[in-house]
């Protein structure tokens, strides 16, 4: 059975999540989080910024490292498997359709009018992030964070996974 739910806990999010990783992030916090509940807010924050701080897609890294602690291996090749899934299916049946209406009007319509509703959905999941944040460091702290992120993801243009591995080693030494 549990590998079942992990398979319909990033299949789901797959189906859903138009656009690619970081729209099926908040479908992913959903299942995993509120309806399955194999991790409170705090632990899927750190899983995704560990997941941010690794090569590759966030989606199939979360998958797997979920998946993995829910049912070991065998539930780590089912989450990722689950994750890609979708893609695949899509990809084999489909092709040749998209490449027929790839410059329709009524697709780019589309693609413009799912981008908002991404954009919600990220926003909605920093904001809980950050509420979680407040509550568990504190207003100053949850500051201090943001603004040194930001400045070195927009003024200085350093790698996010060099800010989140500066952060971590700040919560393990400042925070702990």
């Amino acid at each position: 059975m549990i590998y079942w739910q992990i398979f319909l806990a990033f299949f789901i999010p797959g189906i859903l999540g138009y656009g690619g990783g970081p729209a099926t992030i908040p479908l992913v916090e959903n299942e995993v989080v509120d309806r399955y509940e194999w991790m409170s807010v705090k632990e899927f924050s750190e899983v995704l910024a560990l997941g941010n701080a690794l090569p590759g897609p966030i989606a199939t890294k979360m998958a797997g490292y979920i998946g993995y602690e829910q049912a070991g291996i065998l539930g780590a090749g089912v989450g990722v498997f689950a994750t890609v899934a979708p893609s695949l299916i899509l990809m084999i049946a489909l092709l040749s359709l998209l490449m027929k209406y790839k410059d329709s009007p009524r697709v780019k319509k589309m693609t413009a009018l799912v981008k908002p509703t991404i954009a919600v959905l990220l926003g909605v999941m920093t904001v809980g992030f950050l509420v979680n944040s407040y509550t568990g460091i504190g207003m100053t702290q949850t500051i201090i964070i943001a603004a040194i992120s930001y400045i070195l993801l927009e003024k200085r243009k350093v790698h996010p996974a060099y800010v989140i591995g500066c952060a971590i080693i700040y919560g393990a030494f400042v925070l702990s």
